[in-house]
């Protein structure tokens, strides 16, 4: 098949498997269980499996542990979502990104076994993935929820080497409950009995019920202030435990949040005892580690180009207000070190809370321009983004494009070249890395 053809088939077919369920979110793991049963439990022949489940950094984490997995000489197969510009993104086999025609074939297949029946998009991608992953030798298979934990459609291992629970906060709410101890508990539904669980910093609430689950299932805990401490030092990672300690180079992935997740994949990999890790892999790994639209900066691409002469362009996938915190610390890090005046391009799905993400920024910029996300069902109004902005008494401009967002910034006149951030969607980070091409690979 032709380079150009196949990524037309691809899309053709992920079309059409859309259209197998009315919803496109349906959170139960019925169905995927009667595919996999069909395909022969493809999810019985996997390598090692570390799960990972939580509301923000995961796709972070995952990207530690596969940088320190490889950096060890593993075959690691990761999956994760969503995607940012191509759906080949979310399955890597072996440290390669799957080919269309790999990835063509796996889904074709599921759909001949699915025989017409009621799957989401999610459910049947899923259960591609780990056809594809059960195909390929590798020695662990890093596995990322996609919403929730208890009925996701990856909640389908029965051993796991590790479950791990990134920071948990209020988010996707019209599905997994409106407390944080409601999502606590269907992120904490990936635990399984006797499976080390390591976990992160939490709120109370959410620590108190991945407590009571890890007890009620005899799962030892790894908690971070508890049983595992990271901080930076003098521009290193500092990691202890009860193992020892690692003095470490400060990962490559920017903020002060990714010294947090970098530990977390640290922990995970020293909490189980199947896969033998030693210290420059852990340095090496974390050096190595690459996660776009994650505090991303672009330095080159067709957008640059349209911004103002030496400005800075930063790229972030955060669409939550723990996602929008974690942003601003960073440029308040970024702005402590060499100060320039903030332009915040945004641009929402219309379920998220836009004040509680905006109300971040509000004492670092007094610009925001909102944006529509392009071609995507669920966007937000930029007019009901802008009304939030207002409400929290920034500026607020409203243009119809990332270019024309870029272009008003330009023609504006700043003492110094400013900071623009593109930010509050990972559909719109998709958009901005294709338009800037800026392929993720």
């Amino acid at each position: 098949m032709s380079d150009a053809a196949a990524p037309v088939q691809l899309g053709q077919i992920r079309a059409r498997l859309a259209r197998l369920h009315p919803q496109r979110i349906d959170l139960t793991l019925d169905r995927m269980q009667r595919l996999l049963t069909a395909l022969g439990h493809p999810e019985r022949r996997l390598p090692p499996v570390i799960h990972v489940a939580g509301t923000n950094g995961k796709g972070s984490t995952v990207a530690f542990l596969r940088g320190i997995g490889e950096a060890a000489g593993l075959r690691t197969h990761v999956y994760t979502s969503p995607f940012l510009v191509r759906p080949n993104e979310c399955v890597r086999l072996a440290g390669k990104l799957v080919s269309d025609d790999e990835l063509i074939a796996a889904l074709t297949h599921c759909e001949r076994i699915n025989a017409g029946a009621p799957i989401t998009l999610f459910e049947i991608e899923t259960a591609a993935a780990l056809h594809l992953f059960a195909q390929h030798p590798a020695d662990v298979l890093l596995l990322e929820v996609g919403l929730g934990g208890r009925l996701d459609s990856t909640n389908v291992i029965d051993a796991p080497l590790a479950c791990v629970l990134t920071p948990i906060g209020i988010d996707h709410t019209e599905f997994l409950g409106p407390t944080l101890a409601d999502i606590a508990g269907e992120k904490a539904g990936i635990i399984k009995r006797g499976t080390p669980v390591v976990v992160a910093e939490q709120r109370d609430d959410a620590m108190r019920v991945i407590e009571d689950v890890a007890k009620r299932l005899r799962a030892p805990l790894f908690a971070q202030g508890q049983h595992w401490h990271v901080h930076l030092e003098h521009g290193r990672l500092v990691y202890q435990d009860d193992n020892g300690l690692l003095d470490l180079t400060a990962p490559k992935l920017f903020g002060r949040h990714q010294i947090d997740n970098a530990g977390l994949a640290i922990a995970t990999l020293r909490a189980q005892t199947h896969l033998r890790i030693d210290q420059a892999a852990y340095q090496a790994g974390l050096l190595a580690a690459e996660w776009p639209a994650r505090m991303q900066r672009l330095t080159s691409g067709k957008l640059l180009d349209l911004a103002p002469a030496g400005c800075e362009l930063w790229l972030d996938g955060g669409h939550n207000a723990d996602g929008g915190r974690v942003a601003a610390a960073a440029l308040g890090d970024l702005e402590e070190r060499v100060s320039r005046p903030l332009v915040l391009i945004a641009g929402m799905m219309a379920n998220k809370d836009a004040a509680a993400f905006l109300g971040n920024f509000t004492g670092l910029t007094r610009h925001v321009v909102a944006v529509p996300i392009p071609e995507r069902e669920g966007a937000m109004d930029p007019q009901r983004l802008a009304d939030a902005g207002r409400a929290l008494e920034l500026r607020v401009d409203i243009d119809d494009s990332i270019e024309a967002a870029l272009r008003r910034i330009a023609a504006l006149a700043y003492e110094l070249p400013p900071r623009i951030l593109i930010s509050g969607s990972l559909y719109l980070a998709g958009q901005v890395l294709k338009a800037n091409g800026t392929l993720p690979s």
